[in-house]
């Protein structure tokens, strides 16, 4: 982008002036003879100065990085006066840090090149390039100040959590995976015996079984199918401190299923239910795996009074037989009335809270913020009780914890449940 930059009087210049302003003024000469070498700096100034056509390129390394990376841009100034003092600042959002910034550099050779290495503190979309440019000459009389605006796009992914294991589905699908499938056919985990048939493979002959019971007879083992996983993300409210929120818990913790399942050849979809419902089939492979990411990356929390009544899911929005795994902090009611209404339509259900108590503080009242915070507790302990009464698994994530050790204290909730079913 390129602009015409117009000098103007910087505070030496200006001191100059009002010192000869006042000696008019006040008919002293006495200031005059002390603003004499203002006024020679300023006429040499003035002989110099002219205005200055400014160039500024800015150019971004990558696009795509995870957060916690740094990022190289480079940020290109090009001008047709050869300037002494000149000073950048890259206007960078909230979330990115840039080292250094402001850059002071000299420009006497009309083009330079200046590094700005931008830290990506948070995850976000967003967009960076705004460049504020001030020149001086070197008398340090005349300033020129421009502002470049130029937007690229920069997507920093939320840092994942490895995952050895997830929450395996009750129901499988007709694909191959790693899930074990209730049905019976080539697999590698023992399922049953029974007699040979015409048409059975004589590798699937179990030779002790037969020698006992004097006939022939054949292993049958549960297939491995894969299985689809539906995330259900509630952005109705959040709770929040400076530097951290349950939002970005339950985005990270989205984002680690995410590669996890698609490591194990499941199919995954997402839902966001919040101010707006929107989601994502469930698909698999790196295409998938980047459609998700790209959609958490716009999770935010919208308020949207409109939809006060709405607690119930669309029936198309979720496959039949999927997991649906909710990341919620239990803050709204319109996403707990959709959770349980998902359970009585027969889904599979488990539920990870994202814990607000840790950014609930008592405060300094004392003992009757400490009752309230008490008995909201207890409230939450009963929302939690009628879920489990439901069948539905919920385990509380507190910060600090593991997302493994919570999902590991979720598979045997649902292991037990399964068996007391059964």
């Amino acid at each position: 982008m390129t602009r015409s930059a117009t000098p103007k009087l910087a505070a030496y210049g200006a001191l100059a002036g009002f010192l000869l302003l006042g000696a008019l003024v006040e008919r002293r000469p006495e200031l005059a003879v002390v603003s004499a070498p203002f006024w020679l700096v300023l006429v040499l100034a003035l002989a110099s100065v002219r205005s200055a056509t400014l160039r500024v390129d800015v150019e971004v390394d990558r696009d795509r990085v995870v957060e916690g990376e740094d990022v190289e841009v480079a940020v290109t100034v090009r001008s047709d006066v050869a300037v002494e003092h000149a000073e950048i600042y890259l206007a960078l959002p909230k979330g990115l840090r840039g080292t250094p910034n402001p850059v002071g550099f000299d420009l006497r050779t009309g083009e330079r090149e200046v590094p700005v290495t931008v830290n990506c503190v948070g995850w976000g979309g967003y967009a960076i390039g705004d460049t504020y440019v001030r020149l001086r000459d070197r008398y340090g009389m005349f300033r020129f100040e421009e502002r470049f605006e130029e937007r690229l796009p920069l997507r920093v992914y939320p840092r994942e959590e490895e995952l050895r294991s997830v929450l395996h589905s009750a129901e499988t699908q007709v694909f191959a995976g790693n899930d074990v499938a209730r049905q019976k056919a080539e697999g590698i985990e023992f399922a049953d015996l029974r007699p040979f048939a015409y048409g059975d493979r004589i590798r699937r002959v179990n030779w002790r079984a037969s020698a006992r019971r004097q006939e022939l007879w054949v292993n049958e083992f549960h297939a491995e199918r894969n299985a689809d996983v539906v995330l259900f993300l509630d952005t109705f409210a959040e709770a929040r401190r400076a530097d951290a929120s349950t939002l970005d818990s339950v985005v990270r913790a989205a984002a680690s299923l995410t590669t996890a399942y698609l490591l194990r050849r499941d199919r995954i979809g997402l839902v966001s239910f919040g101010g707006y419902l929107r989601w994502l089939l469930p698909g698999s492979g790196l295409v998938q795996r980047y459609r998700i990411v790209d959609a958490l990356l716009d999770t935010e929390v919208i308020e949207n009074y409109a939809l006060k009544d709405l607690d119930v899911i669309p029936v198309r929005t979720l496959p039949p037989q999927a997991l649906v795994i909710a990341l919620t902090p239990l803050l709204d009611a319109r996403a707990v009335n959709a959770l349980l209404d998902l359970r009585a339509r027969g889904f599979d259900l488990a539920v990870v809270e994202i814990s607000p108590v840790p950014f609930a503080q008592v405060g300094p009242s004392g003992e009757l913020d400490e009752l309230a915070h008490r008995l909201w507790q207890m409230t939450r302990e009963t929302l939690r009780s009628h879920f489990h009464r439901a069948g539905v698994s919920v385990v509380e994530w507190k910060e600090g914890v593991p997302l493994a050790a919570a999902l590991g204290e979720a598979e045997s909730f649902r292991r037990f449940a399964r068996h007391a079913r059964a």
